[in-house]
């Protein structure tokens, strides 16, 4: 079997991925509509991911790595260090 032989969706992933993981996508979740959310990272991570690799100086870095602006990077260090001190 090869990607060509599924449908749609399945073949898109087959192509990216490979035909066993369509297909065991297909088992997981046939029928179901599935919604993937902009973001890939949980809040949770990110924000012990920027309290410890933050050194003062590398934000911008840390935006893009999460696609996020500066401005949110900055409010994520200001509320871990709200956390920090309470």
């Amino acid at each position: 079997m090869d990607a060509e032989s599924l449908t749609g969706i399945y073949r898109e992933i087959a192509k990216a991925i490979s035909v066993d993981v369509a297909i065991e996508l297909h088992k997981l979740f046939r029928g179901q509509q599935i919604i993937f959310p902009q973001r890939l990272y949980d809040q949770e991570y990110i924000e012990e991911y920027v309290k410890s690799h933050y050194n003062g100086h590398n934000v911008r870095e840390l935006a893009r790595m999460f696609d996020y602006s500066d401005r949110r990077i900055r409010q994520i260090i200001r509320l871990v260090r709200t956390e920090k001190s309470n």
